[in-house]
């Protein structure tokens, strides 16, 4: 049949040619056929370990076997997917060996951060749901991808952070290891005031706060005379560490008015000026 024969003209047309290998429309249409179904195994893979076979595995865990096995379905399948286009492997190697050489120098970031997100994925310094402070922006990391992690902050803003940053830089993690944090929350009265019924205030509004742990129990420190104060510390001890900012706000509202209730002053910078005067110069 002509359709039938003009059919196999177009499948066996040359495209084009990679080390002495002609590429007809055939090899290509295989090949996107192999990406495709290369995309729908990686995700029917995914879906049934998450749903059959790592339903008792810890979120964390989890998330970080179904990204690898994604990432290995796609190896093979991109592997298979080059053995259809029928190149010669070695001059593939060859290409590979100078696109290397723009990676080395025109893609170093993007090495770095893929290589800091095989890192973070192994090591898991930071977990999905985790509470953490990078470069002043805090928030609960929602997805850690090879190349960037996001962090959605209390203002619901996802912020997008390159994995390199989490293994070059000082990264605080609230939600790593024990899930108890201590909240340091500075206070300063006025000179003259009873120190001994400011500690008891202080004891007194943290143990009345929520979210405050009995035990450890709360401590008052006095740290320091000031310029213009008596400088004291509350520390705090809370099992809610998403929630640090949240407490310490309500701690300083409480302090104020349980100061104000108690006639305890809170101070504001002040200076003497002294003024000499003497004789006019004529």
């Amino acid at each position: 049949m002509e359709w039938i024969e003009t059919l196999n003209q177009v499948l066996d047309f040359h495209v084009l040619e990679i080390g002495g290998s002609a590429i007809t429309a055939k090899h290509i249409l295989l090949f996107a056929i192999a990406l495709l179904v290369t995309r729908y195994a990686s995700r029917t893979v995914r879906r049934v370990l998450s749903e059959h076979v790592l339903t008792a595995v810890e979120p964390a865990p989890r998330y970080v076997i179904l990204r690898i096995t994604g990432y290995a379905v796609w190896v093979v399948g991109i592997i298979i997917a080059l053995d259809l286009l029928s190149i010669d492997l070695t001059a593939l190697a060859v290409v590979a060996g100078g696109l290397g050489i723009g990676i080395g120098f025109g893609l170093q970031n993007v090495v770095s951060n893929f290589v800091s997100g095989l890192v973070l994925l192994l090591e898991q310094p930071i977990r999905i749901h985790d509470r953490v402070t990078v470069e002043n922006v805090e928030g609960n990391v929602v997805d850690i991808h090879f190349r960037s992690t996001t962090i959605v902050t209390n203002d619901n803003i996802a912020i997008i952070v390159p994995n390199s940053q989490f293994i070059n830089q000082t990264v605080t993690n609230w939600s790593h290891g024990d899930p108890t944090i201590r909240v340091h929350v500075p206070v300063g009265v006025a000179y003259g005031s009873d120190v001994e019924l400011v500690t008891r205030v202080l004891e007194q509004v943290a143990v009345e706060t929520r979210h405050v742990l009995e035990n450890p129990a709360p401590e008052v420190r006095f740290n320091e005379f000031g310029d213009s104060s008596l400088n004291f510390e509350l520390l705090v001890w809370s099992d809610d560490p998403p929630g640090h900012l949240k407490l310490r706000s309500q701690l300083n509202y409480s302090i104020n008015a349980a100061f104000a209730t108690h006639g305890i002053e809170i101070p504001f910078p002040q200076r003497v000026v002294h003024i000499e005067s003497g004789e006019m110069m004529a």
